[in-house]
């Protein structure tokens, strides 16, 4: 392996890892606070379209990328109460949302795009940070979207707010002791609602991402699982933040392989590559990689 294929692999994981990193860390909060969020796979395509929209007919990817939120949070706020208020069962409702939303964008984009359009919109660039660039062999893992620093940023902030804030410990107490968060007298459906719209900013950045700031396109069921891979991410890293950032890193490097075995001269059938991330999930869902604990009060309303 070149110096040069290296760095591009490396380049070629984070990019792919970031809108799992966008998506993975909402669904981490939201977890904690007790409600798993399966619409992440909706809400991401949801994004994804409502960014590709928004940068179409404006011009302008930044005010796309506002459109990809304000797309997604009517579906945040619908998955929120349906869990929250009215108790309905969360995977129920998040693969309902699945569903819809995968049927709306796809009537959405036929009917402004055409069945078969490719169209370029307009989207973010890549640049690199002075002096971060210039580092030999990693240099070129750093010429990303200014997206990928926004989920670095985030990440740092989640990370800090969960472990080292007063916001912190009730939103963990949400998810594995609600009795303690009621007594204290602390809004228990007010934090879990919280919990469950940022999910839904999030998700609707790492959609955006893929559509106005990685291919510059929207295509039909364009996630591709993503959203699933986001919430495997976070069981995988046993409902820990930095392990669910490393996990976003592994599927990512997974991916990644799919495009650069073939320039290390490795052969595999391109069929076996694709499902590789989908089998590091599959063994982290079943156990095989590590014990995973969930919080005590997860998908109980």
């Amino acid at each position: 392996m070149t110096a040069e294929l290296f760095t591009l692999f490396l380049a070629s994981t984070v990019r792919l890892a970031v809108p799992l990193l966008f998506a993975a860390t909402g669904e981490l909060v939201s977890e904690r606070a007790g409600v798993v969020n399966m619409s992440v796979e909706g809400m991401m395509l949801t994004g994804a379209f409502g960014g590709a929209m928004g940068a179409a007919y404006t011009g302008s990817p930044m005010l796309g990328l506002c459109c990809a939120i304000l797309a997604v949070l009517p579906i945040a706020v619908l998955q929120s109460v349906m869990t929250n208020t009215l108790r309905a069962n969360q995977i129920v409702t998040g693969i309902g949302i699945n569903i819809m939303a995968l049927g709306v964008t796809t009537l959405g984009y036929r009917a402004l795009f055409g069945a078969r359009s490719r169209d370029i919109i307009p989207g973010f660039d890549a640049w690199s940070p002075p002096l971060l660039g210039q580092i030999p062999l990693v240099g070129g893992v750093f010429q990303q979207v200014w997206l990928f620093y926004l989920a670095a940023a985030i990440i740092a902030v989640v990370g800090y707010v969960l472990e080292r804030t007063g916001l912190g410990i009730v939103l963990r107490a949400a998810g594995d002791n609600p009795q303690s968060v009621i007594r204290s007298g602390a809004p228990l459906k007010g934090v879990r609602h919280a919990a469950v719209i940022f999910t839904g900013v999030m998700s609707a950045l790492g959609g955006a991402f893929l559509s106005i700031g990685d291919i510059h396109t929207f295509t039909e069921g364009m996630t591709n699982g993503a959203g699933y891979l986001a919430i495997v991410a976070v069981i995988f890293g046993s409902w820990r933040l930095w392990r669910t950032v490393a996990a976003c890193l592994l599927f990512g490097a997974a991916t990644a392989l799919q495009f650069q075995l073939p320039a290390f001269g490795i052969h595999i059938p391109n069929a076996l590559l694709i499902m590789m991330p989908y089998l590091l999930a599959l063994l982290a869902v079943a156990g095989v990689v590590g014990h995973q604990t969930a919080p005590r009060a997860l998908t109980q309303n």
